[in-house]
């Protein structure tokens, strides 16, 4: 990995479950020019349902399955496995099953290859086992954990992902924008940010405070704006 179009520096974001509040997300990162992948499982897609969060009660739905492509065109869709479960538990071909069925699904909803995932699950979703699972036995050539670096720099392996920031750890994620804009980088960065559309309801960050750090980290000439994909293809 050399550079992101001759650039030293990029963005991407990083959105999980599918719910319907991507596409008020979307309709944000369109406006700042901003490219995310989302990861979803495609077994639960259309299903309605709830969460108890921050001391609210914030609707999860999911996308419908005749809506996928339309909904996240100009972004990317990614493999959240089938189920959600945390595959640090499952056997080898059960991980192999949950993740590559997942593929196969969300490739025939969306007409182009899925090659990158995010791992399910809260707390510890991903091992060393699972990773090379991963690697070995399916068509990913990369997976995101939950684990924030608080960092820019690419690590060797990744199946292993770790992401910069969890966006509602708002003070770290302006910090880290901030820092970001004024590194002069002599080697790839990237500036990766993750989350799920749904805690901005949850108030955990206000989509207006998502709105402020978009316009803040957007329309930078010597950074590029990719998804997961565009930015890590090299490695499939």
């Amino acid at each position: 990995m050399k550079s992101f179009e001759g650039k030293l520096k990029a963005v991407t974001f990083s959105f999980d479950d599918g719910v319907t509040q991507d596409i008020r997300l979307i309709n944000i990162l369109n406006r700042y020019g901003l490219k995310a992948t989302f990861n979803l499982n495609s077994s639960y897609l259309g299903l309605s349902g709830q969460l108890n969060r921050n001391d609210h009660v914030v609707r999860h739905d999911k996308n419908p399955a005749c809506q996928i492509a339309a909904i996240y065109r100009g972004h990317e869709v990614a493999v959240h496995t089938l189920t959600h479960p945390n595959l640090t538990e499952l056997d080898e071909d059960t991980i192999v099953w949950q993740v590559e069925e997942d593929r196969k699904a969300l490739e025939g909803l969306t007409g182009y290859q899925v090659r990158c995932m995010a791992y399910p699950c809260g707390g510890v979703n991903n091992d060393d086992r699972v990773a090379e699972v991963i690697k070995n036995r399916t068509h990913i050539c990369f997976a995101r954990t939950i684990t924030s670096s608080y960092s820019f720099d690419i690590p060797d392996n990744l199946y292993r992902y770790d992401p910069s920031v969890y966006y509602i750890e708002k003070e770290r994620l302006f910090q880290l924008g901030e820092s970001f804009i004024k590194l002069k980088a002599d080697r790839p960065q990237v500036f990766y940010i993750w989350g799920h559309s749904y805690e901005m309801d949850a108030e955990y960050i206000k989509w207006d405070e998502f709105e402020e750090f978009c316009q803040l980290i957007s329309g930078k000439a010597d950074i590029f704006y990719g998804t997961n994909g565009e930015i890590f293809a090299g490695s499939c």
